[in-house]
């Protein structure tokens, strides 16, 4: 297997584009690994991003927090600025797995796998975070819901990288919740990211379709109210889901979990605006 490990952000786009699906990138690994382990993959290349330090900071510039794509799930939960501007992300990266997988898990590498059990995508994607794409043809910003596209799918093209996340100044309460089915360590059987910015109210239900679900029009009901909505739009989720089957539950049994979760998520949300 050929070892590719550049030392900076313009040596590795280079040998993206070089390469291209030939190469696979190669971030924490934590995916990666068990991907290989398994047998489900068997890469010929491996393009390192380890050394590449641009990728590693987390910044605040106009009122956006910048995670860089090798930013670990621990710091992001660690990190300051976070924990007081961000505090509903700090959590949600928390609740990923153990302390030992955080270490090592990325920021760019969680959305480029597209696994869709992750926690990641579904609070991102509540917060209208962007995926900061590039390669020698350019640099170009997506939205999370744009950027996962199916089951471990993505719209990256074969030359590029995803080099940050950039996720907007919070304007209003938000919240996530991560309902386990098994072990205190395992993904989530239903996540629900919301958040409410003292207009619009963005549910984002993950880990039961093969991309986070988000539906305007059931959580345009919000408009009269925050908490009087509540029950019905977990309702309105819940019959439109399709859920799938998994280790961690049936479709059915989803279905049921999700009713109660964004209920519970927008009742938490109600309850911050009435504190504000």
């Amino acid at each position: 297997m050929e070892w590719l490990a550049p030392s900076s952000l313009d040596q590795a786009c280079d040998l993206r584009a070089q390469h291209g699906a030939a190469t696979t990138v190669l971030a924490g690994g934590s995916f990666l690994g068990i991907l290989m382990n398994q047998g489900f993959l068997s890469p010929t290349s491996l393009l390192s991003l380890a050394r590449v330090d641009e990728l590693k900071t987390i910044s605040v510039r106009e009122g956006q927090l910048c995670l860089g794509a090798m930013v670990s799930h621990r710091e992001v939960e660690r990190h300051a600025a976070v924990r007081s501007d961000w505090p509903v992300l700090a959590y949600a990266f928390g609740l990923v797995a153990s302390p030992r997988v955080r270490n090592q898990a990325t920021v760019g590498g969680v959305l480029a796998d597209a696994d869709y059990a992750s926690d990641p995508p579904a609070i991102l994607s509540a917060l209208n975070a962007r995926a900061v794409l590039r390669s020698p043809r350019g640099e170009r910003e997506v939205a999370i819901d744009e950027l996962i596209v199916g089951f471990y799918e993505t719209c990256i093209a074969e030359d590029e990288l995803l080099t940050e996340v950039r996720v907007p100044a919070l304007t209003g309460p938000a919240t996530y919740r991560k309902f386990r089915s098994r072990s205190r360590e395992d993904r989530p059987c239903v996540a629900v990211a919301a958040a409410h910015d003292g207009a619009t109210l963005r549910v984002v239900v993950g880990a039961c379709a093969e991309v986070p679900q988000h539906y305007p029009d059931i959580c345009a009901q919000a408009d009269a109210g925050l908490a009087g909505a509540a029950r019905e739009i977990g309702a309105g989720y819940a019959a439109r889901l399709q859920p799938l089957t998994d280790a961690r539950g049936s479709g059915e049994y989803r279905r049921r979990v999700v009713a109660v979760e964004v209920r519970r998520a927008i009742e938490a949300l109600a309850g911050r605006d009435e504190a504000t």
